[in-house]
């Protein structure tokens, strides 16, 4: 993967690619002249697929994150780079790779039950080293390794036999072992001198044919990290694909070439891609990709099981990474892990596969997915946070509704109303799924939602939460997790955010805001010409929230915008949770 998704964006732009409306409109590219009937049939297994696994795989799984008794910062698979390993030092790491205790058959029954429908492994990675006998670089676990055997072909059989799609990741761009390729990622030694048109034209080319025809029915090529990609050396490449019809490949190319799906990595975007844009998130369960000894920050399996629900209620996939130990097992961690949200898709898989984006632009309580048919459309509603009362209100639903249930005890028949908010159902008062419980809604016809306003509590008050903002910026986003549920990646200075609320009585206002950042910096708050400024809390952490009062604001009644947006002079990045209007007596 990317030392970061600043240097993702460094590579796009230097290979051309800065959006999803490039064309690659030529005879080399199989898929130029795609109608979008058989574009809809190609990508269809995919897109019901919603969840897959990535594997980072590699000789970098020896040193583990250490070399010469210091810890290496930064990612598990970027070592050799990150601590400028000469090659010949490198390469003797291979000689500890050693897996024998891989079994490729265990790795795809772990991924299918924790409801996984597709496997995408690092066939190479940046150091160059690849994981099945290549006839181009003897730089490879057959001819480098004690291990001695290709390690691609039993897990192109187990997935055959297990019934998942598999594919490959290929680093085209980037090979800091193989003389040529380091052009691209950083040269640091005089063994990595060579032309990067020779190393494409004689090792890039040659193994992505191996790759293509050597290990069966593949359906995906995962790209890598497109710097100094430009359009002739994308062309050396890009008619490979004609040997494996159907294929599906990224956006990471490079040279102009745009694939078929984009691929955010470590985030979520907030409202999916414009334009029918397929989309796949890949996402660490800890802080790496490959594997490292000593990270242990791994992410809890309520945050796995609602970034799944997450990325499906907006139409994306979940590639979620494992990084194996160099002796060839998951991590404990990560096999834990597995199981739990292989029990919760086990229970409630239906509302994950085959399911379209939701029609509601959010819900405070949590997400929805759906299927539609031609007279009626299952809603799964995704129920993060229970309704204590027993209600869950499905905001600005104008739809006949012919029934509800549980997706856990769908013969059991929940009561439901129409109201001024939306549709109320009836639901037990303690929620089914500490994580996450799913209630089925079928509707008559296509959904109808009417936009619903944020209204004052009983109290008068208005809450404002991150869930509900508008956000304005191509790096903004809305986090949810344990320590988040708050806008974050504020980085730069000319984003905002905004929220559309009902004030039923005009008059004066105090505004809190509810705030973390690593330094104090200024923000400003308007709503119409009424404008107040405050100081953002130095918090020392972007999870670690203080409430901060910012003054006090004169509304009148009705519907109105709040805006917060970055003061001229003295902003600093924070992540804003929530804003807070209190009637003043």
């Amino acid at each position: 993967m990317t030392r970061s998704r600043v240097l993702m964006a460094a590579a796009l732009l230097a290979s051309g690619l800065t959006g999803s409306a490039l064309a690659a409109d030529d005879a080399a590219d199989p898929y130029a002249r795609e109608t979008r009937e058989q574009r809809d049939a190609r990508m269809k297994w995919w897109r019901e697929a919603r969840f897959g696994m990535f594997i980072h795989w590699g000789v970098y799984s020896v040193p583990a994150g250490t070399y010469h008794d210091k810890r290496i910062g930064g990612i598990g698979e970027w070592i050799m780079n990150s601590a400028k390993i000469p090659c010949a030092e490198y390469q003797g790491f291979a000689k500890q790779f050693n897996p024998v205790k891989y079994n490729a058959d265990d790795w795809v029954r772990m991924a299918k039950d924790a409801g996984m429908k597709y496997i995408v492994i690092t066939s190479k990675h940046h150091d160059g080293f690849a994981l099945f006998q290549s006839r181009a670089s003897k730089w490879n676990v057959v001819d480098a390794t004690p291990y001695g055997k290709d390690l691609l072909k039993p897990l192109a059989a187990a997935c055959a036999k297990h019934g998942l799609r598999l594919g490959f990741y290929y680093s085209q761009a980037q090979d800091w072992n193989n003389p040529g390729g380091a052009a691209a990622g950083g040269h640091w030694d005089k063994a990595q001198d060579g032309s990067m048109d020779d190393y494409i034209r004689n090792v890039a080319v040659p193994q992505v044919k191996e790759i293509l025809l050597n290990y069966g029915d593949l359906s995906i090529l995962w790209w890598d990290t497109p710097v100094d990609m430009n359009r002739e050396r994308a062309e050396m490449l890009i008619p490979l694909l004609k040997l494996r019809p159907g294929i599906i490949h990224n956006n990471r190319l490079g040279g102009g070439y745009h694939g078929d799906t984009e691929t955010p990595e470590q985030f979520i975007p907030p409202t999916g891609y414009p334009g029918g844009r397929d989309w796949e998130t890949c996402m660490t369960m800890n802080d790496t990709w490959g594997f490292k000894s000593y990270d242990n920050n791994w992410k809890s399996t309520e945050t796995l099981i609602r970034n799944l629900v997450d990325i499906a209620s907006k139409g994306g996939n979940y590639l979620l990474n494992i990084g194996p130990t160099s002796e060839g097992l998951f991590p404990e961690a990560s096999v834990e892990r597995l199981k739990e949200v292989g029990r919760w898709m086990n229970a409630n898989g239906e509302s994950i596969y085959a399911t379209s984006a939701s029609p509601f632009r959010r819900l405070a309580w949590g997400r929805c997915t759906k299927k539609a048919g031609s007279s009626e459309t299952t809603l799964y509603l995704h129920v993060f946070q229970w309704p204590s009362d027993g209600r869950l209100v499905v905001p600005g639903l104008r739809n006949k509704v012919l029934a509800a249930a549980l997706l856990a005890d769908p013969k059991k028949e929940l009561k439901h109303a129409s109201s001024e908010a939306g549709v109320v159902i009836e639901v037990p008062t303690s929620a089914p799924d500490a994580i996450c419980s799913v209630v089925t809604c079928r509707i008559e016809g296509q959904p109808d939602i009417e936009a619903a306003l944020i209204m004052p509590g009983q109290d008068g008050s208005i809450t404002l939460p991150a869930v509900e903002a508008n956000l304005h910026g191509k790096d903004l986003r809305y986090e949810a997790g344990e320590s988040h549920d708050n806008i974050g990646y504020w980085t730069n200075g000319e984003d905002y955010v905004d929220w559309q609320f009902r004030a039923k009585e005009s008059g004066k206002y105090k505004l809190t805001a509810t705030i973390a950042a690593m330094a104090s910096g200024r923000f400003e708050v308007s709503v119409g010409d009424a404008r107040v400024q405050a100081t953002s809390p130095k918090t020392g952490s972007y999870t670690k929230f203080e409430i901060v009062e910012v003054g006090a604001i004169e509304l009148p009644a009705g519907t109105l915008t709040l805006t917060v947006k970055p003061a001229k002079e003295g902003w600093q990045a924070m992540n804003l949770r929530s804003v807070t209007l209190t009637p003043m007596k």
